[in-house]
């Protein structure tokens, strides 16, 4: 018996474990998916001219968008599809990551974030600790230091997703029915859900291969 006992701390690594519960999931989203809800997002080639420098092709998106969801624990897919649909559509399938239409100073990342959620975004962000203090009351530049980095810049749908909304909008999303995406949008984003924002939405939850 004592050999067993043993024995039994050793069984992980037998069977090739490579996790422990203190590891994250690592979560992968390829281009492909990224395609399939985003096709324009093949090149860049046609960028719009006012947003010099911001777009993004899907193989570019696909690596930040991953560790996003990694560091964030978003393991469900339908979740997962719901912040890609959302950051699709507001980023303009990833040729912005500032609010050009009015135009509001230090709306942006990928989410296209109001200014309010970006500070309290790089807030909680450990490496932008000391640099965020000196820049936290102007919006512009608070902005302008989350978009230094491609992982800031596409985490912010997947900090949105598990820091503003109630854990019952989290569940509905989690169904993978369209009454939860539209919980989501509504009760957590705070807009319409559209035909617009749907299109995306459906497109994502086919892609991820999300299932009721």
């Amino acid at each position: 018996m004592r050999f067993l006992l043993q024995l039994l701390p050793l069984l992980p690594l037998a069977l090739g474990a490579t996790t422990s519960p203190c590891t994250p999931q690592e979560i992968t989203i390829t281009p492909s998916q990224i395609l399939f809800i985003a096709p324009n997002s093949t090149s860049c080639a046609n960028a719009p001219e006012l947003a010099k420098g911001e777009c993004v092709t899907a193989a570019q998106a696909a690596p930040p968008l991953s560790a996003a969801f990694t560091k964030y624990k978003v393991t469900s897919r339908a979740e997962q599809a719901a912040v890609l649909a959302l950051i699709a559509f507001e980023s303009g399938e990833f040729r912005y990551n500032r609010n050009h239409f009015p135009g509001v100073p230090g709306q942006g990342t990928r989410n296209m974030q109001s200014p309010t959620f970006n500070k309290e975004y790089a807030a909680s962000i450990p490496a932008l600790e000391g640099r965020f203090q000196s820049v936290k009351d102007d919006p512009a530049a608070v902005l302008d230091l989350l978009l230094e980095d491609a992982e800031n810049d596409f985490g912010s749908g997947a900090w949105f997703l598990t820091t503003q909304c109630a854990d019952a909008v989290r569940r509905g999303l989690q169904s993978g029915t369209e009454q939860g995406w539209r919980g989501f949008i509504v009760d957590c984003v705070g807009t319409e859900a559209n035909e617009a924002r749907k299109g995306y939405w459906v497109s994502a939850v086919n892609a991820l291969q999300v299932s009721e």
